[in-house]
């Protein structure tokens, strides 16, 4: 592995976040030391996960390698395309504006909203009793 020709990012989405290696290769795509076929079975996350190497037309000129941790599927596939966003950029600043277009530079803010005391959840009051 060169240095010089490793693009490294960090991505994040509501508690995951993933470091995100890019390296000039074949396309093969690696999640914490598994191919991604088999870490995110559903065909959608994949293409969710690679939508910025598509859109660039990069899906077989890099080799991907993410260490992903936190959230859940949908957040982690968020973190990861985030993440090869940012490493994207790096390699190739010019493609910045292309992937701002898409709306994948900026992190997605959305969060879990915490529970407040003397309710139920987040914004779900407990039902009021008159008598």
């Amino acid at each position: 592995m060169q240095k010089e020709k490793t693009y490294y990012a960090t991505g994040r989405r509501k508690t995951a976040i993933a470091r995100t290696w890019l390296m000039p290769g074949t396309g093969k795509v690696v999640v914490n030391d598994r191919p991604a076929e088999v870490y995110f079975p559903t065909e959608s996350s994949k293409t969710v996960m690679l939508q910025p190497l598509t859109l660039t037309n990069l899906i077989g000129s890099f080799d991907v390698k993410v260490t992903v941790k936190g959230g859940g599927i949908a957040g982690q596939v968020g973190a990861i395309r985030h993440g090869i966003t940012r490493a994207l950029i790096l390699a190739d600043p010019e493609l910045r504006s292309v992937l701002k277009k898409a709306g994948f530079v900026r992190r997605d803010p959305r969060i879990k909203e915490r529970k407040k005391y003397g309710q139920r959840s987040a914004r779900a009051r407990f039902q009021f009793s008159k008598r």
